[in-house]
């Protein structure tokens, strides 16, 4: 019989991650907004409660990116002003003695932003701004030759999308086996880099569950996409197949389903992001407009998707 459990052991034995968070992050009801929504049920996975300070779901790959590393390494890595990546990868660095240099676009301003963009500021060692997305290689550039003077550099892909963290976000899926008494119709997420989405979408094919991974996109295309999100899945799969760790059900299914929600663009807030805000904040949830409130507005609409026991993944902590 499959054990998540045993295979979680089994996943961290062999990529030794360091320990950044405190795991399993709550899974909590949420009845009132349920039926607020007209779901028969509604469980809120608390990810933005994953570590404090610098909680939110990127800890999990965190954890898989930076271990392994000599003390004092230079962790290279990029996103906009209002990346909870960047944040994170700044904090936990730090914690661990290392440093961090950002390459980062400017994002649209917005409360959620200023203040991750304010924190970035406090944390990281060194941040090169490009003058919008499409100066940002260039940038990076700048980054990476203005880090090398700072130690030994290492580069973590914007918004940890990188096999290793996949594997992260794997563990968190697996997490739900033992939280829920029957598999959800539907886990509701933000898509941005992909590596959040896959890790959930290869443990709900690990499980064997009927489970459908609702991505709802709120980068461009050219970043948050089918391709790049099932290809993040499956160099998971075999990286964790190297180790000897088979993952059943994966390699035919990955129960992904993606869904626009990008609106005016990455850090635009939506008139249907902002809707869904409003509404879970009057049920005491506080979603940030970029990912959590453009994911949440799918629900707003989910007769058309037939999901009625829903699990969202609340990704964002606002520091």
């Amino acid at each position: 019989m499959f054990d998540p459990a045993l295979l979680s052991e089994k996943i961290r034995a062999a990529l030794e991650p360091c320990r950044l968070g405190a795991w399993p992050t709550p899974l909590q009801p949420a009845p009132a907004l349920a039926g607020a929504l007209g779901v028969a049920g509604l469980s809120l996975k608390r990810e933005d409660r994953a570590a404090s300070p610098g909680g939110g779901n990127k800890v999990r790959g965190l954890e898989f990116l930076l271990a392994g590393v000599r003390p004092g390494t230079v962790f290279v890595t990029t996103g906009g002003t209002g990346s909870t990546h960047c944040l994170c990868t700044a904090v936990h660095a730090a914690a661990l003695g290392h440093r961090t240099v950002l390459a980062q676009f400017r994002q649209p301003d917005t409360v959620a932003s200023r203040a991750v963009a304010a924190a970035c500021g406090r944390r990281a060692a060194l941040i090169v701004r490009a003058r919008g997305p499409a100066t940002l290689p260039l940038a990076v550039l700048r980054a990476w030759r203005r880090a090398g003077a700072l130690g030994a550099r290492r580069w973590i892909p914007g918004g940890g999308a990188h096999p290793r963290a996949v594997a992260g976000h794997m563990l968190a899926g697996l997490e739900l086996a033992t939280q829920v008494a029957e598999p959800p119709d539907a886990i509701v997420l933000p898509l941005g880099t992909g590596a959040t989405a896959a890790g959930v979408a290869l443990a709900m094919a690990a499980l064997g569950w009927p489970t459908r991974v609702v991505a709802v996109r709120v980068a461009p295309a050219i970043v948050a996409n089918r391709w790049r999100t099932t290809w993040l899945a499956h160099a998971a799969r075999r990286l964790l197949a190297r180790h000897g760790i088979r993952i059943p059900h994966a390699a035919s299914r990955i129960p992904l389903v993606l869904v626009d929600g990008l609106g005016k663009g990455y850090g635009h807030p939506s008139p249907q992001g902002e809707a869904a805000r409003r509404l879970a904040s009057q049920h005491g949830l506080a979603l940030d407009p970029t990912y959590g409130a453009k994911a949440f507005a799918f629900l707003l609409q989910r007769a058309a998707c037939e999901v009625q026991r829903v699990v969202f993944w609340h990704t964002f902590a606002v520091p």
